[in-house]
């Protein structure tokens, strides 16, 4: 999960360094929108970065919801030959940004040939990352995958069709101003401006300048369909035809152990409670802080995933080491204090707040 996070920081490390070497060599002013075009694409790849942070696990692999744990929208291996397609369409939209037309006839039409394909491939990305069906992970997953992986194809597909669009018309204008002596040449120009002359070119090798870029990635492990099966060996996306296995059980809240450890004169046990099928004794302190849980996820979801994560990670190690009644009630006495602090947040927040703490664990 972290690699992959990493991994990308790397990348755009080192794209936003070279287009800053780019554009100090070539000496290109900037305006105030393409500065803010910029910033805001960097910040979806920032925002894509997070995603990758939560939803990061394989089709094949249980993950444990409540932890926050979700599935990546990208298949496995295959998501190298996404990955070089990536970067090679960041490369072309910074030398058609920088340069424009000013590029030799070959390289320009490679780059808008990478656009094209790009461009395509944004359509796929888009609408994979628009519909995230979590309802077979559980209730503490929401739809947020979504807002994690829209903005970049969003930004990749219009960098795409608006760079192509600049070559357009740069060449119409190039072809349209330029006259030649010899009227038959003077014909040709003028039939080349009015077909487009590099685009038109750009679309006629789109497909064998793709099938050569696959016949690379097979070399490099890839399948030869591996851009089909990036998005469909997923699970709870758009175009997922795999199943994930069923969730994990999660480890549970550590006061649970508080609650049935604990001299019943400190902790004060009150029912038994049902958690994931699971039997468990419940005390007041345990109803609270369950309570209390539910008003952060609705609150933010978001929030909620990462409390729960740091709770789960250093709690459960705690629960691992509550094995006498002494350290069940010296962990309760320690909780007090923030039982009184999310009773303030119950009593503020709800009409009947008691309701909402004796349903708990029902």
């Amino acid at each position: 999960m972290y690699i992959i996070f990493f991994i990308v920081v790397a990348l755009f490390a080192g794209l936003i360094y070279l287009l800053r070497s780019a554009i100090k060599r070539q000496n290109k002013k900037i305006s105030f929108v393409e500065y803010a075009v910029i910033i805001g694409y960097i910040l979806s790849l920032a925002i894509s970065g997070v995603g990758l942070l939560t939803h990061s696990s394989q089709y094949h692999e249980a993950v444990d919801p409540v932890d926050g744990a979700c599935y990546l929208p990208f298949g496995g291996k295959h998501a190298l030959s996404l990955f070089i397609y990536f970067v090679a369409f960041n490369v072309a939209v910074m030398a058609i940004w920088i340069k424009g037309r000013k590029i030799p006839p070959i390289p320009l039409v490679l780059a808008l040939i990478i656009l094209m394909i790009g461009s395509i491939i944004s359509i796929f990305v888009l609408t994979q990352v628009s519909y995230h069906d979590t309802s077979t992970l559980s209730i503490y997953v929401g739809n947020e995958g979504t807002f994690y992986f829209i903005f970049t194809p969003l930004f990749c597909f219009c960098f795409g069709i608006g760079f192509i669009w600049k070559i357009i018309r740069q060449e119409r204008e190039t072809s349209l101003h330029r006259t030649y002596r010899n009227p038959i040449l003077n014909k040709i120009n003028i039939l080349l401006s009015s077909k487009l002359d590099y685009p038109l070119w750009a679309l006629i090798l789109l497909v064998p300048v793709f099938l050569v870029v696959t016949t690379i990635l097979i070399l490099f492990g890839q399948d030869s369909d591996s851009m089909a099966k990036v998005f469909t060996e997923t699970t709870t996306w758009a175009f997922s035809q795999k199943m994930h296995p069923p969730i994990l059980d999660h480890r549970g809240h550590y006061l649970c152990t508080v609650a049935a450890k604990g001299d019943p004169t400190v902790v004060k046990p009150l029912r038994l409670g049902k958690r994931h099928g699971n039997t468990i004794i419940v005390n007041r302190q345990l109803l609270v802080a369950n309570a209390f849980e539910e008003i952060l996820s609705d609150l933010s979801p978001v929030l909620h995933r990462y409390v729960r994560s740091f709770y789960d990670r250093y709690g459960y190690n705690i629960s691992t080491r509550i094995n006498s009644v002494r350290a069940s009630n010296l962990t309760y006495m320690m909780m007090k204090p923030l039982e009184y602090i999310f009773l303030f947040f119950l009593y503020t927040l709800y009409i009947e707040p008691e309701k909402k703490i004796a349903k708990q664990y029902a």
